[in-house]
Protein backbone atom coordinates (compact mmCIF):
# COMPACT_ATOMS: atom_id res chain seq x y z
CA UNK A 1 0.00 0.00 0.00
CA UNK A 2 2.79 2.29 1.03
CA UNK A 3 4.36 2.24 -2.39
CA UNK A 4 0.81 3.07 -4.36
CA UNK A 5 0.12 5.68 -1.89
CA UNK A 6 3.14 7.17 -2.30
CA UNK A 7 3.15 6.92 -5.71
CA UNK A 8 0.22 9.73 -5.94
CA UNK A 9 1.55 11.61 -3.08
CA UNK A 10 4.32 12.38 -5.53
CA UNK A 11 2.18 13.27 -8.76
CA UNK A 12 0.18 15.31 -5.94
CA UNK A 13 3.86 17.19 -5.78
CA UNK A 14 3.82 18.11 -8.70
CA UNK A 15 0.17 18.80 -9.53
CA UNK A 16 0.40 21.52 -6.91
CA UNK A 17 3.42 23.49 -7.93
CA UNK A 18 1.98 23.66 -11.18
CA UNK A 19 -1.17 24.98 -9.63
CA UNK A 20 0.83 27.50 -7.84
CA UNK A 21 2.00 28.54 -11.04
CA UNK A 22 -1.58 29.32 -12.42
CA UNK A 23 -2.31 31.02 -9.11
CA UNK A 24 0.11 33.29 -9.31
CA UNK A 25 -1.39 34.57 -12.20
CA UNK A 26 -4.25 35.98 -10.20
CA UNK A 27 -4.09 39.64 -9.16
CA UNK A 28 -5.55 39.40 -5.96
CA UNK A 29 -3.17 36.31 -4.64
CA UNK A 30 0.53 37.75 -4.04
CA UNK A 31 3.17 35.26 -4.60
CA UNK A 32 4.37 34.75 -0.69
CA UNK A 33 0.46 33.75 -0.37
CA UNK A 34 0.70 31.50 -3.09
CA UNK A 35 4.16 29.84 -2.46
CA UNK A 36 3.45 29.55 1.51
CA UNK A 37 0.31 27.88 0.67
CA UNK A 38 1.66 25.36 -2.17
CA UNK A 39 5.14 25.45 -0.42
CA UNK A 40 3.34 23.48 2.75
CA UNK A 41 0.85 21.23 0.80
CA UNK A 42 4.27 20.24 -1.41
CA UNK A 43 6.05 19.51 2.06
CA UNK A 44 3.08 17.96 3.24
CA UNK A 45 3.36 15.27 0.31
CA UNK A 46 6.61 14.68 0.60
CA UNK A 47 6.26 13.94 4.64
CA UNK A 48 3.26 11.91 4.32
CA UNK A 49 5.62 9.58 1.95
CA UNK A 50 7.23 8.88 5.10
CA UNK A 51 4.13 8.82 7.69
CA UNK A 52 2.01 6.04 5.66
CA UNK A 53 3.42 3.36 7.79
CA UNK A 54 2.16 5.57 11.20
CA UNK A 55 -1.18 5.85 12.63
CA UNK A 56 -2.75 8.27 11.36
CA UNK A 57 -0.46 9.00 7.88
CA UNK A 58 -3.80 7.55 5.83
CA UNK A 59 -6.58 10.35 7.59
CA UNK A 60 -3.83 12.99 7.18
CA UNK A 61 -3.49 11.69 3.40
CA UNK A 62 -7.58 11.99 3.23
CA UNK A 63 -7.27 15.63 4.44
CA UNK A 64 -4.96 16.30 1.97
CA UNK A 65 -7.36 15.37 -0.42
CA UNK A 66 -9.95 17.22 0.42
CA UNK A 67 -7.52 20.74 0.50
CA UNK A 68 -6.98 19.50 -3.26
CA UNK A 69 -10.10 19.30 -3.94
CA UNK A 70 -11.09 22.97 -2.36
CA UNK A 71 -8.05 24.60 -4.35
CA UNK A 72 -10.42 24.59 -7.14
CA UNK A 73 -11.91 27.63 -5.56
CA UNK A 74 -8.82 29.39 -6.74
CA UNK A 75 -7.70 27.88 -9.84
CA UNK A 76 -10.79 25.79 -11.00
CA UNK A 77 -9.26 23.17 -12.89
CA UNK A 78 -8.38 21.80 -9.33
CA UNK A 79 -11.53 20.83 -8.43
CA UNK A 80 -11.57 18.27 -11.72
CA UNK A 81 -7.72 17.11 -10.90
CA UNK A 82 -8.54 17.36 -7.23
CA UNK A 83 -11.10 14.48 -7.71
CA UNK A 84 -9.44 12.55 -9.84
CA UNK A 85 -6.17 12.29 -7.37
CA UNK A 86 -8.91 11.39 -4.36
CA UNK A 87 -9.66 8.68 -6.82
CA UNK A 88 -6.29 7.19 -6.85
CA UNK A 89 -5.56 7.69 -3.67
CA UNK A 90 -8.81 5.60 -2.89
CA UNK A 91 -7.50 3.32 -5.29
CA UNK A 92 -3.98 3.24 -3.87
CA UNK A 93 -5.49 2.61 -0.57
CA UNK A 94 -7.81 0.21 -1.43
CA UNK A 95 -5.84 -2.02 -3.72
CA UNK A 96 -2.81 -1.90 -1.65
CA UNK A 97 -4.27 -3.61 1.01
CA UNK A 98 -5.57 -5.75 -0.92
CA UNK A 99 -1.82 -6.66 -2.18
CA UNK A 100 -0.80 -6.57 1.68
CA UNK A 101 -2.75 -8.92 2.41
CA UNK A 102 -2.19 -11.12 -0.35
CA UNK A 103 1.99 -11.01 0.60
CA UNK A 104 1.04 -12.12 3.93
CA UNK A 105 -1.14 -14.79 2.82
CA UNK A 106 1.64 -15.88 0.59
CA UNK A 107 4.13 -15.22 3.52
CA UNK A 108 2.13 -17.41 5.60
CA UNK A 109 2.35 -20.25 3.75
CA UNK A 110 4.98 -23.38 4.30
CA UNK A 111 7.60 -23.54 2.10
Amino acid sequence: MRTLCASTLIGEFFVIGFAGLVAMKQPELTAGTVWTVSGIAMALCVLLCGMLGRRGGLAVGWLLQVGLIASGFVVPVMFFLGVVFAGLWWAAVHFGRKVDEAKAARAAQPA
